[in-house]
């Protein structure tokens, strides 16, 4: 086991049920959710939210994504950062923001933990570190999978409510 492949898997031992893609696998895929395409985008461009008078707009390199709402732009960043070609998307809007929040966490605090690790280390290494660690964040993202196109719905609306005032039950 390489010196890099130890820091990853104490990075993620120390991050424990707030590593992104046991969030991931554990809350967000357990819920209702519909599968997000990214167009493909370049590695080097950092993702941008922006306001226009057409509503809110994520920014990757030349690609611009329409967002229905600030939380899902800034729950599709978290994932344009890691590179993620797919992923799933709470159809629960109410849920979405709450979300976005501990992602946005867990991305910061991997990275702090990161370069702490690699704080006595060269430039290199640290460079290094930092991409190993963001592919095996988007390997295990892609690997979970992005779910359904479609949220699935019930199908059966009956409604077994009984008898009605005024009606004679015939038991």
């Amino acid at each position: 086991m390489s010196r890099t492949e130890e820091y990853l898997e104490r990075i993620e031992t120390e991050m424990g049920a707030s590593w992104l893609p046991h969030i991931y696998r554990e809350r967000i895929l357990k819920m209702r959710t519909r599968a997000y395409q990214f167009p493909a985008l370049s590695k080097q461009a950092q993702p941008q939210i922006q306001h226009t008078l057409l509503g809110i707009e994520l920014k990757v390199g030349r690609h611009r994504m329409l967002c229905p709402d600030l939380a899902t732009a800034r729950y599709l960043a978290v994932f344009a950062r890691a590179g993620s070609k797919a992923v799933a998307v709470p159809y629960d809007i109410t849920t979405v923001s709450a979300i976005a929040d501990e992602l946005e966490s867990s991305w910061h605090r991997m990275l702090l933990l990161a370069d702490e690790i690699s704080k006595d280390a060269n430039t290199a290494f640290s460079i290094r570190l930092r991409r190993q660690l963001v592919g095996k964040v988007n390997a295990e993202i892609a690997r979970a999978g992005a779910g359904r196109a479609v949220p699935e719905f019930k199908k059966s609306t009956k409604q077994n409510i009984g008898p009605q005032k005024g009606t004679r039950s015939t038991n």
